[in-house]
């Protein structure tokens, strides 16, 4: 009982000592915010508002009927410039596309000459010029053809392949890294606040008048854990309802509550890790430095960016040892798929022996750099 009671107030210690880091609580705030909307809506691998220009020589039916083919969201209106007009305007920046329509194309169609069209491509935007090609062939393919079928109901073809998306059925790409973006910044917030608590008061010299008390370093290094873990939970559930759920409408299909309990269990390992990388640095800066080095690692192999299948047979048996990948695992199942205990069962099971086990470790390590500081 004594001892729970030195783990709750030395927890108290740890959240006020926070609640005084303003720079801190900015940090937590916007990471949760700010940081996860403009992951979500700033990067898309769709095409999106894509400026666009036609050079209409043929001035026939057919080409005011492509024109009229291309509007938002995907493509801005398409403005009419001369050939001449082609080079400059792209060198500016205006038009990200440039469609050239050469003369007699309706009438060459009809005839069977096969006509070209030229596309122009502004490529410095590698990743929206690639895919935006493929939606403007498709675009005016599909619009040749029911122009000159003079409908838009194409013939049946000989198999009807239905393609149904599940979990993401518009491919909304804000649903993803929306998600993505909250089980990074657990994880780097975790790490953040926990290490730099035990480099803090090393440096203020704290840590020497903890030693003085009747106190051991399980009692110290839990009261950290739990403390943290409660900021980084509670900002993830605000984060959850504020930003993901109500200002980017995210469906959430599984249950809120067996998430957090996963969440709280991947917390207990990164709040071990927090305590890892503040006792074998001895700066700030190298705190940093680690962080770099550990944290990009275990997002990268946690499947949240790359799916695990799609690594090297190698990295992929590594990667079972991370409690990230599973962490990853678990919160797609639970969000995306609606599964419940039953299918998430396993994962929990690894990330709370990982935890431990790393926790125990670091305990060891903690102890020791208390030893030598006596």
């Amino acid at each position: 009982m004594p001892s729970l009671l030195n783990i709750f107030w030395l927890g108290l210690k740890e959240l006020r000592s926070l609640g005084s880091d303003l720079v801190m609580i900015f940090f937590v705030a916007y990471a949760f915010t700010g940081a996860i909307y403009i992951q979500a809506t700033g990067t898309s691998s769709e095409v999106n508002n894509a400026s666009i220009a036609f050079v209409d020589e043929d001035h026939s039916a057919l080409s005011k009927e492509l024109m009229n083919a291309f509007y938002p969201p995907r493509f801005q209106f398409p403005e009419t410039i001369s050939t001449t007009e082609v080079e400059t305007t792209m060198d500016e920046g205006r038009f990200m596309f440039v469609v050239v329509i050469p003369p007699r194309f309706e009438s060459d169609l009809r005839v069977n000459r096969h006509p070209d069209i030229q596309l122009n491509i502004d490529a410095t935007a590698m990743q929206q010029a690639a895919i935006g090609a493929d939606y403007i062939k498709n675009i005016v393919n599909t619009r040749i053809t029911s122009f000159f079928a003079r409908t838009d109901i194409a013939a049946r073809p000989p198999i009807n392949l239905v393609i149904r998306r599940l979990f993401n059925p518009n491919g909304e790409a804000s649903w993803f890294t929306s998600v993505v973006a909250i089980i990074n910044q657990v994880t780097l917030l975790t790490v953040i606040l926990t290490g730099a608590a035990v480099i803090r008061e090393r440096e203020h010299g704290t840590l020497e008048h903890l030693l003085v008390m009747p106190l051991t370093a399980f009692e110290i290094a839990l009261a950290k854990v739990w403390a943290n873990g409660l900021v980084i939970l509670v900002a993830t559930s605000l984060s959850l309802y504020l930003v993901v759920k109500t200002a980017l409408q995210v469906p959430f299909t599984g249950s809120v509550a067996l998430w957090l309990s996963g969440v709280a269990l991947y917390l207990f390992f990164a709040t071990a890790l927090g305590i890892f990388l503040g006792t074998i640095s001895r700066s700030m800066a190298q705190f940093a430095l680690l962080i770099i080095l550990v944290v990009l690692v275990l997002q990268l192999l946690s499947g949240g960016s790359t799916p695990v299948e799609s690594q090297p047979a190698l990295l992929q048996y590594i990667t079972f040892f991370l409690p990230s990948r599973h962490f990853v695992s678990f919160s797609q199942k639970i969000i995306y798929r609606g599964g419940g205990i039953s299918a998430v069962w396993p994962q929990f099971l690894m990330v709370a022996a990982i935890g431990l086990a790393f926790f125990f470790y670091s305990l060891v390590l903690f102890r020791k750099s208390i030893a030598v500081t006596k």
